[in-house]
């Protein structure tokens, strides 16, 4: 502290991260590197086949095996540890959405082993406790499991037929949940519609394969009678209530904490029977222990994600203007659906996106198959929509024979529109609206952005020499900063220093960096003079966790009301050991000092002495001790951000293979907190938005065998298969919190696949491909080309 850099502005500044040196020189302390004496290892036995009955488990091998402890099966621990039968405490279905769309949701709990069914490859029916993770997986391939197979089905077409197996007794018909929306006079549009037409989407089911597996270590210490946990969660809150209510505990009773987490993206969201069962195993055997993820295990039994069908009509008129959208959609949930309606319901609510659509209907079915089960994955049901969506504008342009950049253009919703209704709740159950955003200004950024007239006339040119190079485009609106709340303490430490605690979860999402550009400029000092902590269900009595976009408008509106309230009241404080008017002093680089007079200060640490109770305390007359201000900052609704995103590719028809030459992107996430930080979100939601078009799929055989167990099988794109980035930030502030900014943790994982997709369309479009489901890998590629090239044979040249 000390000098005038100090006082400058650090909010919109591009600062480095203060998160990074632990990570870049190999000090950051993952769950997988916190050793415990007397650290007990768990591994666990999953099961092989897809559905079964569970006739019985063996496990007097298991026991005799060498340094084994404990082995473990649903008929152990059941006495003692309750199933999920409630998940995410914020996805409650709220009153206003329940009255608005009706929303029939099923019971659908999970065991923390399966007692007498397996529902999918993978599910864990047994866990083996030993000295070492080398005993317990030896120990794991003694344990003998009877199972009688019974039929799958891994289909939710199929799935939803009267003679396909139940996979739940108490789900019918393998439909989970389900709701219905509609807005506009939809069947009237269709009437009068010039044109219409049937269309079928489907996105694959996709791993969110984080750096970092899933890992979890629990202490039980007799001495406390306190509980603590380390997992790589993405919600500790979360963990804490499912570990207290499923093992009959107080929530003080137990500790969760978040060390450094590699990623999460979503599937870390949900709290896990391992987490649940790896904490009543430290309580009971009074040992450390611990379970460590493996890549397979990953890739079996952490929940996936997307896997959408989609079967709509759309009308329109001879302008390429959409007068109605209807849709039918089915979101295969695997074998459970923890999340409820919550991405069926994104993909509701962002279906539209950046385009008017008067008329609109929606329904969509929750559908369990006996696969792993499925959860948010960065986007969270808008990927999907926006899919769907973008393939519906090419689609239309492609009919008509007109430019889609002008038919974009054309659906657009107008700046003199915002703030724009659009006729349906949020799932918070407000109504939507688009609170700010001028969608054709930004297209028309990204149309100069990629030179569109330049890139036209190079396309003709490279066309002649072979190249089949095409541009397509994407958009999403995405609705961030969701509640119910987020929590921040801001307080002075002994030392005169600047403390923030906050009930957010980072894991790499720069939370100290930003929080402390907030607080900073209230207090005058430098974001590296702030101490940050979060991700520690012992700093604040509450919190939600991060996902969905949401940290900074949540939390950093919490930080930001809790700094200026303890400012306040330090400034009170300081006025009564200066003897002096509140009113007449500023806080900067760590003293609260009287205005035209710095040399009349007082320091932080001066100031928490008086603020302590006992003969040195200094306080107003009306002022309680202390220190410290918190705050819960609860959002009205969501804010809106949006984008559009334009990719090159060029396609060679032979191979079928696409080659991404660029994707570029115009934003708007309202203020900017830290450009720097800003740019790193996009470009790595933009990579995995990549991996979904053209790499990444999760497949299964019909007998519910995974197929994609390994990260051979399961393609991510790596720096080879990157294109060049290249964006612009655009800032319309947000009037929905102080900070008047929006999410960007999932903004770029929206646009990307739909951008993609009418890329590889544009540059076929001399054949008329058909490109409705993803990945676009190379032989889904050389498929469309060859039933491209069979419709367009004549039918008497075909061969009999």
């Amino acid at each position: 502290m000390g000098d005038a850099a100090a006082t400058a502005p650090w909010f919109g500044r591009a600062v480095g991260r203060k998160e990074d040196v632990p990570l870049v020189t190999g000090h950051g302390r993952y769950v997988a590197d916190i050793r415990l004496p007397g650290t007990l290892d768990v591994a666990f036995v999953r099961s092989p086949v897809a559905h079964a009955s569970i006739r019985a488990i063996d496990t007097s091998a298991a026991w005799r095996s060498p340094g084994v402890v404990a082995v473990v099966t649903a008929d152990t621990i059941n006495d003692a540890v309750a199933p999920f039968t409630r998940f995410v405490d914020q996805e409650r279905t709220p009153p206003d959405l329940e009255a608005a769309v009706r929303p029939e949701i099923l019971p659908c709990p999970i065991e923390v082993l399966a007692g007498d069914r397996v529902r999918y490859v993978g599910e864990a029916v047994a866990a083996v406790v030993a000295d070492t993770r080398y005993c317990a997986e030896d120990a794991a391939e003694l344990v003998d499991v009877d199972y009688e197979e019974l039929p799958v089905v891994t289909d939710p077409e199929a799935a939803r037929r009267p003679d396909a197996p139940s996979i739940h007794d108490s789900v019918p018909g393998n439909v989970q949940a389900r709701f219905e929306v509609e807005v506009g006079d939809v069947a009237g549009a269709f009437a009068a519609a010039a044109h219409t037409l049937r269309l079928r989407f489907r996105t694959q089911r996709l791993s969110g394969s984080p750096m970092e597996t899933r890992g979890v270590l629990a202490s039980y210490s007799d001495v406390t009678d306190e509980l603590c946990v380390w997992s790589s969660t993405q919600v500790p809150y979360m963990v804490r209530t499912r570990i207290a209510e499923q093992l009959g505990l107080a929530e003080h009773e137990v500790r969760v904490v978040a060390p450094h987490v590699g990623g999460g993206f979503g599937p870390k969201v949900q709290v896990y029977p391992e987490e649940v069962l790896v904490a009543h195993l430290a309580r009971v055997l009074c040992r450390p222990v611990r379970w460590i993820e493996d890549r397979r295990e990953h890739l079996l039994s952490t929940a996936h994600a997307r896997d959408q069908v989609h079967d709509l009509e759309v009308a329109f008129g001879d302008d390429g203007v959409i007068a109605a959208i209807k849709d039918r959609f089915l979101l295969d949930c695997g074998a459970y659906n923890p999340f409820s309606i919550t991405c069926a319901y994104n993909t509701a609510a962002h279906f539209r996106g950046v385009y008017r659509v008067p008329g609109f209907s929606i329904s969509g079915e929750c559908v369990l198959t006996n696969k792993t089960f499925n959860v948010p994955y960065r986007g969270a049901g808008r990927p999907e929509a926006a899919f769907a969506m973008d393939r519906v504008i090419n689609t239309v342009a492609s009919h008509l024979g007109l430019d889609p950049a002008e038919v974009i253009r054309r659906n657009l919703i107008p700046p003199a529109e915002m703030p724009c209704p659009r006729g349906m709740p949020y799932r918070d159950g407000h109504e939507i609206v688009y609170d700010a955003g001028d969608f054709p200004a930004g297209f028309d950024r990204l149309l100069e952005l990629v030179d569109y007239p330049g890139h036209r006339r190079e396309q003709r040119s490279l066309r002649e020499r072979g190249v089949w190079r095409g541009i397509g485009f994407g958009t999403y609106v995405e609705g961030t900063g969701i509640g119910p709340f987020e929590s921040a303490v801001v307080r002075l430490d002994s030392r005169g220093r600047l403390v923030v605690h906050a009930g957010c979860a980072p894991h790499g999402q720069s939370h100290d960096t930003t929080i402390s550009q907030v607080v900073a400029d209230e207090f005058g000092v430098r974001p590296g003079d702030i101490v940050f902590r979060a991700g520690d269900t012992s700093l604040v009595p509450y919190g939600s966790g991060t996902f969905a976009s949401r940290t900074a408008v949540t939390a950093g509106s919490a930080a930001l009301t809790s700094a200026r309230r303890l400012k306040a009241r330090i400034t009170r404080i300081a006025g009564e050991l200066l003897e002096i008017s509140p009113d007449d002093l500023e806080v900067a680089d760590g003293y609260v000092r009287v205005r035209g007079a710095p040399e009349q200060r007082v320091g932080f640490r001066d100031i928490f002495v008086a603020a302590s109770p006992g003969p040195a305390a200094c306080l107003p007359a009306d002022a309680e001790p202390g220190a410290s201000d918190s705050y819960y900052f609860v959002p009205p609704t969501v804010t809106w951000a949006f984008g559009v995103v334009a990719a090159v590719v060029d396609v060679d028809v032979e191979t079928g293979m696409v080659i991404p030459r660029k994707l570029a992107i115009i934003h708007d996430c309202g203020r900017l907190i830290n450009p720097v930080v800003v740019e790193g979100q996009i470009h790595g939601g933009l990579a995995q938005g990549l991996g979904a078009a053209l790499y990444e799929s999760i497949v299964h055989d019909d007998q519910g065998q995974p197929l994609t167990t390994t990260l051979m099988d399961y393609l991510l794109p790596t720096a080879a298969e990157v294109p060049e980035f290249v964006g612009v930030h655009l800032e319309t502030s947000s009037e929905r919190n102080p900070l008047g900014v929006k999410g960007v943790g999932e903004a770029g994982a929206i646009a990307p696949p739909g951008a993609i997709a009418n890329a590889v369309a544009d540059a076929l479009s001399p054949l008329r491909v058909e490109l409705d489901e993803l990945p676009l890998s190379p032989p889904a590629v050389l498929a469309a080309v060859q039933a491209a090239r069979d419709r367009a044979q004549p039918p008497d040249s075909k061969e009999e």
